[in-house]
């Protein structure tokens, strides 16, 4: 088994670390505070290919592997959570998406203004009623003479407040849950949409979370894939999804550890730095060990992302794995700098807040362990 990276991928994730530390770090802390979406950020990242990664060259994007992705997108999530999880939304939800099921006309118009980053992408599966439970759509897609009217409401959808085009999920067969949905691109300045509250979220702040309310009439040439089979189209697009915030969680987690170890070696008590304490040590060992696990697992997941034509066993493993390591490593972290980290407005605490979401979006941690559960019953 070969672990080591190839030559490609270590030159593409030494130049995204150079990016994080250079242009997303400084701007972290204004994004959580502020909220605001980092517009200028991502702009930046798609001069540097980062928001078309896996995309084809042909259509305008890197042409990269999944490794080299989530390499990004942790390198991206060690300085501003919130920067990472809006390019993965574009990258894995929505332009990943279109490539994969796109018709030709749909890709030429979405795919070169996505990773160019002149469009945002969102990607609109959410409902009050339909999270885990994600094939509850109660948003419905009725047939009209020259197309379909899709009416109803989504929620918590990322990016939705700068977004140009989103992937819009509606029952298409009302009732007959995951048979009956049916995926529509739709531009986000098309009349009827409405983008109503805006989530004040615990962290990830500036992720331009909405609910939008929907009353717009699409074509035929808005279906993206085939009519019914939407909700398939989802759990592919959440295949990657995962993997991508299984890099987050370790961005995150990473940057946790850092701030610890940076304090531990600085912080005296009693004459010498805390860091020589076995209390203090056997945490940072916890910490890193359980990372550098997590981390295996995310790029045995991004790996089968690119050989496999399923992934959801991976996938899930990988971001159960990550978010859960993430989450002791950004709490220890807490622990090691006490006061220090306990502060609003310190690094620890951000992360203390970020993380959490990690365990939360594109699936809980109790809906990975039914998938990984299914999975295993199901070979076993």
């Amino acid at each position: 088994m070969i672990l080591e990276l190839t030559a490609e991928q270590e030159a593409f994730r030494q130049s995204v670390e150079q990016f994080a530390r250079e242009v997303v770090a400084p701007r972290a802390a204004s994004i959580d505070e502020t909220g605001a979406f980092p517009g200028d950020v991502m702009r930046a990242a798609a001069g540097r290919g980062l928001l078309g990664v896996t995309i084809p060259a042909s259509w305008g994007g890197g042409g990269r592997d999944y490794v080299s992705y989530a390499l990004a997108i942790e390198a991206i999530a060690r300085a501003s959570a919130t920067v990472a999880v809006a390019l993965s939304v574009t990258n894995s939800l929505v332009a990943e998406l279109i490539a994969h099921a796109g018709r030709a006309p749909q890709k030429e118009r979405w795919l070169r203004t996505l990773a160019s980053g002149e469009a945002i992408g969102a990607f609109a599966l959410s409902e009050a009623d339909a999270g885990t439970d994600a094939a509850n759509q109660q948003t419905k897609a009725l047939r009209t003479t020259d197309g379909y009217r899709i009416t109803g409401q989504k929620v918590w959808v990322a990016n939705a407040e700068a977004a140009s085009v989103a992937i819009v999920f509606a029952a298409t067969r009302p009732g007959l849950r995951a048979q009956g949905v049916t995926a529509f691109l739709v531009p986000m300045n098309a009349p009827g949409i409405r983008r109503t509250a805006r989530a004040d979220s615990l962290g990830v702040r500036g992720l331009g979370c909405m609910d939008l309310e929907f009353d717009v009439q699409v074509g035929d040439d808005q279906v993206l894939g085939s009519v019914d089979q939407g909700f398939r189209l989802a759990m592919w697009a959440l295949e990657g999804g995962r993997v991508a915030i299984a890099a987050q969680a370790l961005g995150i987690g990473q940057a946790a550890l850092d701030e610890a170890i940076a304090h531990a070696k600085h912080r005296e008590t009693f004459g010498r730095p805390i860091a020589s304490y076995e209390a203090i040590q056997w945490m940072l060992a916890d910490m890193a060990t359980e990372l550098d696990a997590a981390r295996m697992l995310t790029l045995k997941a991004a790996a089968a992302k690119d050989q496999q034509e399923k992934s959801a066993l991976e996938s899930s493993m990988a971001k159960l794995a990550a978010s859960e390591a993430a989450h002791k490593a950004a709490d220890k972290a807490m622990q090691i700098l006490a006061s220090a980290g306990y502060r609003r407005g310190s690094v620890v605490e951000r992360l203390f807040r970020d993380v959490r979401a990690t365990e939360i979006y594109q699936g809980t941690s109790e809906a990975q362990r039914m998938i990984i559960a299914s999975q295993v019953l199901a070979g076993g």
